[in-house]
């Protein structure tokens, strides 16, 4: 049967829900419209833009009545800018949204239903709550600008003079970068072109300790490395400087670095722990829910100090090292070497003795894992976005752990694995809890506990 739109159709929707990744759902005589900038509660006109068999996708054009729960948007770059979706959506109907998208996800995805879902942790803070933001040069009239990429574009940058999810601090590096670049007369770099020299920079922060990391991505060339230090010297958080040099048309900034001055890594402090955070290591970009997450996923690993536990996807070895105090012993498996070497130097730093990390695939060595640590009792894994995709699902779930804990950032690919854990592999999903650690935004976190036998 054919789909009952056409592209480039005009209509008017109303928007029932948010799907996951932050587009309304409507529905026309039951056939399902995605609608970019629909907020649930108002009715819309919007122009269809692509029509598939099971669905289609739409932009809303104008409001024609409001029914969403609306607030004033602070940042004058919204909703322009790409980095935020939601600023004018009140942030109670944002969370309840997004707890709907993990719940109906295991529902309809995962088929499940026998599980406790807990309430949503709200975010501790609704603004300035980033410890790291990549921006990219792009080319104005007046000179460098430095910014985000415009909504639904690729190819165009918007120059941000004050972004609401970093801080003054991070507000004012990015501003002085900028003015340097202006300083230099140098060019950003055009993806269409190919010319230009700078790319991106990439600044993060401790929010925990007041230090700062910065990065300078660009093309091949010359870079004034003194002048570049001496601009960001200015702020006395700022404790180490890098540079790294793309040569590829790709957007990249997970580059190898030159240390231009001072420190190779800062540090961040978590639950009482130091931890040291280089240029490319992974590290949650929220510190204040990092905590709550690690906290929850330790209330579902459940230690009571005679514990192996497996770390997987372990990262810099936060979530490990904060299970370390509470288990007999904790194994982490990280593919990122950067990560792993600072994980062995987190769990020297902070005194952790029975902790250990390693380089490696989970889908391809946490079987020779499991030959030296012997089987785990509690396995945590806190996959990339794709969720455990390959042979990590059948491998993680080999192990046979009495207790799993997943710590998820997309709910469908949750949703899938939960599916196969439970259907094919015994085991049972117990709970699952919610968590919003980047508010105005599409995305949610959320830990769920599997278990199997007694």
């Amino acid at each position: 049967m054919a789909a009952p739109l056409r592209k480039d159709q005009e209509l008017e929707l109303t928007i029932d829900s948010l799907a996951y990744g932050g587009n309304g759902v409507a529905r026309l005589n039951g056939f399902v419209v995605f609608v970019r900038r629909g907020l649930p509660g108002d009715t819309v006109r919007a122009r269809v833009t692509k029509v598939k068999r099971s669905h289609a996708e739409a932009t809303a054009l104008e409001v024609v009545e409001a029914g969403a729960p609306r607030v004033d948007a602070p940042c004058a770059h919204f909703p322009e800018c790409g980095g935020c979706r939601f600023q004018d959506l009140a942030y109670e109907a944002q969370l309840d949204a997004k707890a709907r998208q993990v719940v109906d996800a295991l529902e309809r995805i995962g088929k499940l239903s026998d599980f406790e879902t807990e309430p949503a942790v709200p975010a501790e803070s609704l603004f300035h709550y980033r410890n790291k933001l990549e921006y990219s040069f792009t080319q104005t009239p007046e000179g460098v600008g430095l910014g985000f990429h415009k909504a639904g574009r690729w190819d165009e940058v918007l120059n941000v003079e004050r972004c609401w999810l970093t801080t003054d601090l991070g507000n004012s590096i990015r501003n002085r970068v900028r003015a340097w670049a202006n300083e230099e007369g140098f060019a950003a770099f055009d993806q269409e072109t190919h010319e230009g020299y700078l790319r991106h920079l990439v600044v993060r922060e401790g929010r925990n300790t007041n230090q700062a990391l910065v990065v300078l991505v660009t093309a091949p060339g010359a870079l004034p490395e003194e002048r570049f230090v001496a601009a960001v010297q200015t702020f006395p958080e700022v404790r180490s400087v890098h540079w790294a040099v793309n040569d590829t048309p790709a957007e990249v900034t997970n580059l190898p670095t030159k240390l231009l001055w001072g420190e190779e890594a800062i540090e961040e402090a978590i639950l009482g722990l130091r931890f040291r955070v280089r240029p490319n290591a992974f590290m949650q970009t929220n510190t204040a829910m990092c905590e709550q997450l690690y906290r929850l996923a330790g209330e579902y690993a459940a230690l009571t100090g005679e514990e192996t536990v497996y770390d997987l996807y372990c990262g810099t070895g936060t979530i490990g090292l904060s299970l370390a105090r509470a288990a007999l012993t904790v194994w982490g498996i990280d593919s990122s070497e950067e990560s792993i070497a600072c994980a062995v130097e987190n769990a020297e730093l902070n005194g952790v003795t029975n902790a250990a990390f390693f380089a490696g695939e989970v889908g391809a060595d946490v079987d020779e894992l499991r030959d030296r640590a012997g089987p785990p009792d509690v396995v945590v894994v806190d996959p990339p976005r794709s969720g455990l995709a390959g042979k990590s699902l059948k491998r993680v779930a080999a192990l046979e752990a009495l207790r799993l804990v997943y710590v998820s950032c997309n709910p469908t690919t949750l949703a899938g694995n939960a599916k196969e854990l439970v259907g094919d592999f015994g085991y049972r999903l117990e709970r699952v809890r919610p968590l919003d650690m980047f508010p105005h935004t599409p995305h949610v976190e959320s830990v769920a506990l599997f278990t199997r036998g007694q």
